[in-house]
C-alpha cells in the first residue's frame, strides 16, 4: 500500500495559458511534478501586448526565464504618459528609465503575450503538458478530485488548479460564481507594424490617450517591430466576450472621430482589430474547495486598466507553489493558505481597476480639469509601490509572523 499522506501529491493544472504554465513551471521548480491539461491543440496566446511591471519581472527572473524573454521585450523609458484626446497634449508622464530598478530592482517591459507564454513554457518539462484535453467537469471526493474530459476519459488528482480563464469550468466546483453583468464598455485590440506607425507611437513609452467615454493605449512590442493598440469605448450592442471576435478599422475609427488626427492615422494602419465586450464580475468570496482551487482570471478577472492581469496570475502561481511545497502532506490546508495570502490583494486590484474606467472617461468639464491637475501632480511609480514592490516569498513570511 502507498501511504498517500507521505507521497508527492498528484497535481493537475487545468489551462495552458500564462497562469497555468507559470503554475506548472513554479511547481516543478519547487520539486512538485504536475500535469497541465490544455483544451487547444497547441500552446498559444491570443490577444497582443501587455505590460510587465517589476512585480512580474521579479518572478520571471527567479524562474530563470527572463533572459529568454529579453530578446523581444521592450524596456520602457516612459510610462503613464497621459495625453488629452483632442490635441495630444501631454498631461503627465513618468520617467521609468532607471527609476524602476532603483525603487523596485527591476525594469518595466512591454511584450507580446505569445513571447511571454513561450518564455514561461521553456521552464515546463517536456511531456508534462497534454493538449486537446477539454475539461467538462471536476468534482471533489474527499481528499481527491476527479476530472472528466470531452473524450470520456477521467483523471484523479490530489490537487486541481483551475487556471482555465474567465469562463472557468473549474470555478463551478469551488463556489457559486457571481453572475457577470454588462459593463457597457468594449475593448478594441490591434497591432501596427512599426514601419507603418508614426514616430510618436514607436517610442519606448506606454501612452494613454484619455477623453469623453473612451481611452486608447499604445506601446511598442516584439523587439520594437510592432506597436500594440488597445482601446476602450461604449459597447453599444456588442455583447460577445471573446478575444476571437473582430471589428473593422472603420468601426474602430468611428469611435475616435474628432480625436487628434495623429491618433486616427495610427488606427488606420491597424490590421483587423479584435473587439469584445467587457463584462463586470464581482470578486469571489472564496477560491478553494478541498483539493480544488483557482488561479488567475478564473479566480479574479479584472478590468485591464492597471495592466496587472498576467502579473497577478504569475504571483498566484508563485504563492501557490510555495504553499504546496511547505505543506505537501496536507494539500487542502495548503490551498486554504494560498487563498488567504492572495485574495485581499487581488480583490483590491479588481476594485481599483474597476474604478479607473470612470476616471479615464470623464467628459470635458470641471471634473476632467481636476483629474488632469491631479495627474500632473502625481507620481504613479511611487504611489503604486504596493503593487510593484510585492514579493510572494516575503509576503508569505510576513503573514506567518
Amino acid at each position: 500500500m502507498v501511504d498517500r499522506a507521505r507521497s508527492t501529491p498528484r497535481i493537475a493544472v487545468v489551462g495552458g495559458g500564462i497562469g497555468g504554465l507559470a503554475a506548472a513551471a513554479l511547481l516543478h521548480r519547487a520539486g512538485l511534478p504536475n500535469v497541465v491539461y490544455e483544451q487547444t491543440s497547441q500552446l498559444k496566446e491570443v490577444g497582443a501586448g501587455l505590460v510587465l511591471a517589476p512585480n512580474a519581472v521579479r518572478l520571471l527572473r527567479r524562474l530563470g526565464v527572463l533572459d529568454h524573454l529579453l530578446g523581444s521585450a521592450v524596456p520602457l523609458d516612459v510610462g503613464w504618459e497621459f495625453r488629452r484626446w483632442e490635441d495630444g497634449r501631454i498631461l503627465s508622464a513618468e520617467d521609468l528609465a532607471g527609476s524602476c530598478e532603483r525603487l523596485y530592482g527591476e525594469a518595466t517591459y512591454t511584450v507580446h503575450r505569445a513571447d511571454l507564454l513561450n518564455a514561461i513554457s521553456s521552464a515546463v518539462p517536456a511531456g508534462s503538458v497534454e493538449l486537446g484535453r477539454r475539461l467538462t467537469a471536476v468534482a471533489a471526493d474527499g481528499d481527491t478530485a476527479r476530472l472528466t474530459f470531452t473524450d470520456g476519459s477521467t483523471v484523479e488528482a490530489d490537487v486541481v488548479i483551475g487556471a482555465d480563464g474567465v469562463h472557468s469550468t473549474v470555478r463551478g466546483a469551488v463556489t457559486e460564481p457571481s453572475p457577470a453583468t454588462y459593463s457597457g464598455m468594449c475593448a478594441f485590440r490591434a497591432i501596427v507594424p512599426a514601419d507603418r506607425a508614426p514616430a510618436f507611437a514607436r517610442r519606448r513609452a506606454q501612452t494613454l490617450w484619455i477623453g469623453p467615454g473612451h481611452h486608447l493605449v499604445h506601446y511598442p512590442i516584439s523587439g520594437e517591430t510592432a506597436v500594440n493598440l488597445v482601446a476602450f469605448a461604449p459597447a453599444g450592442d456588442v455583447t460577445t466576450e471573446s478575444w476571437s471576435a473582430t471589428a473593422t478599422v472603420e468601426e474602430f475609427l468611428a469611435e475616435f472621430a474628432g480625436w487628434d488626427p495623429r491618433l486616427q492615422d495610427l488606427i488606420r494602419q491597424a490590421g483587423t482589430p479584435g473587439r469584445w465586450a467587457l463584462l463586470d464580475r464581482r470578486p469571489l468570496q472564496r477560491w478553494s474547495n478541498g483539493p480544488i482551487t483557482l488561479l488567475g482570471d478564473a479566480a479574479h478577472p479584472m478590468f485591464p486598466f492597471f495592466a496587472q492581469g498576467a502579473a497577478q496570475s504569475i504571483e498566484d502561481a508563485a504563492v501557490l507553489a510555495r504553499c504546496l511545497a511547505d505543506d505537501v502532506t496536507a494539500p487542502a490546508r495548503a490551498l486554504q493558505r494560498y487563498e488567504s495570502l492572495r485574495i485581499e490583494r487581488t480583490t483590491r486590484l479588481q476594485e481599483i481597476s474597476h474604478g479607473r474606467a470612470h476616471v479615464n472617461h470623464l467628459p470635458d468639464g470641471p471634473d476632467q480639469e481636476a483629474r488632469d491637475a491631479a495627474l500632473a501632480a502625481a507620481d504613479p511609480l511611487v504611489a503604486n509601490g504596493w503593487i510593484y514592490a510585492y514579493d510572494p516569498d516575503r509576503a508569505e513570511t510576513d503573514a506567518a509572523v
